[in-house]
């Protein structure tokens, strides 16, 4: 019998060095200290503008995102949004909604004198992206999005209720219930964000370890023996924040993104989605691909949420090639 053929993907492109970076400060809050935001620029200074919005809310830019782009092509500028990663203060709740990440987006593009970007986003990036798109259409060459969250109450209960993907790991669910009392176990999203709130630190820790576990179990189809390692300070800022977000519905209850397509109809968009993405199911991305037909949907058959798994990496590094190319005439290099 003749063994079929193993698929060949596009890998990342190369490893590669920030040009620039940059802690940019915005408005002061009621404690004395004001929102920095740390900004990272890599690949071409003169390429395609094109920036990376992270998951969460909450997560924070990796060196492995620097590498869905051509460097030769785009100019790569990712930042870790308040709360996250490298901005300041870590794990920081006042003045962080939604409408204040759009509006450092904003402040942004006019620091970098930018008129308009490509956005690259996957999961809450997806959702960002969609939002701030919604807003400034007229600043959107394009969008590449994965793993479209519309953050509905329906697509927070999914994750975080227990009639949602919890009915397919119910031992891994009883486990991160055991973290919590029997009576807050069917609505559990404020009493995971009371222990992360707790003057404990343990408790803090316990609860935050717990909900990555979660996570970590649901987020990918197959597991990794080398599971991303946070220190304690950023898994608490990080679910903090992803708590904090989720419940307030994400700070767009009244401007849900389906009812707002006509904005941004016209903004060519590649939607790139796992068949089988327990976070955010395809159903959320097919519901987008209805009202939104003029976008363009790849469905990736063996594949979970997460952004590195070998046929998403390939769907991606093609649509951004495709995006680059189609907009070559932006390059002041020769393209290669």
């Amino acid at each position: 019998m003749t063994k079929a053929p193993t698929p060949s993907f596009r890998p990342l492109y190369p490893e590669l060095t920030p040009y620039s970076t940059d802690l940019i400060d915005r408005e002061m809050l009621s404690h004395g200290r004001a929102h920095q935001i740390y900004v990272e620029q890599c690949g071409n200074p003169e390429g395609i503008p094109v920036i990376f919005l992270h998951g969460g809310p909450g997560s924070a830019c990796r060196p492995q995102h620097r590498r869905y782009f051509d460097p030769a092509l785009y100019r790569i500028i990712l930042f870790d949004q308040r709360g996250c990663g490298r901005s300041k203060p870590l794990g920081e709740l006042e003045n962080n909604t939604t409408q204040h990440l759009m509006a450092d987006m904003a402040f942004l593009r006019q620091y970098f004198d930018i008129q308009q970007w490509v956005v690259f986003g996957g999961s809450w990036g997806s959702t960002l992206a969609l939002c701030y798109a919604q807003h400034h259409p007229q600043h959107v060459l394009a969008m590449v999005l994965r793993g479209i969250f519309l953050a509905r109450q329906a697509d927070i209960d999914w994750v975080y209720a227990h009639h949602g993907v919890a009915q397919l790991f119910p031992d891994a669910w009883q486990q991160l219930m055991q973290h919590i009392a029997l009576l807050e176990q069917t609505s559990p999203l404020a009493a995971f964000m009371a222990a992360l709130l707790d003057t404990d630190r343990q408790q803090q820790t316990t609860m935050a370890q717990a909900l990555y576990d979660w996570q970590s179990l649901i987020g990918r189809l197959m597991p990794l023996n080398n599971q991303l390692t946070l220190d304690e300070a950023q898994l608490i800022a990080h679910y903090r924040i992803q708590l904090h977000f989720a419940l307030q519905q994400c700070f767009i209850a009244h401007h849900a993104i389906l009812d707002n397509i006509d904005t941004i109809r016209h903004i060519p968009t590649w939607l790139i989605q796992g068949r089988y993405d327990l976070v955010c199911p395809v159903k959320q991305t097919w519901e987008l691909y209805q009202a939104w037909p003029e976008s363009q949907l790849s469905l990736i058959h063996l594949a979970g949420h997460a952004g590195d798994e070998l046929a998403v990496i390939d769907a991606l590094i093609s649509a951004t090639d495709t995006v680059a190319h189609q907009y070559a005439n932006l390059v002041k290099t020769d393209i290669r």
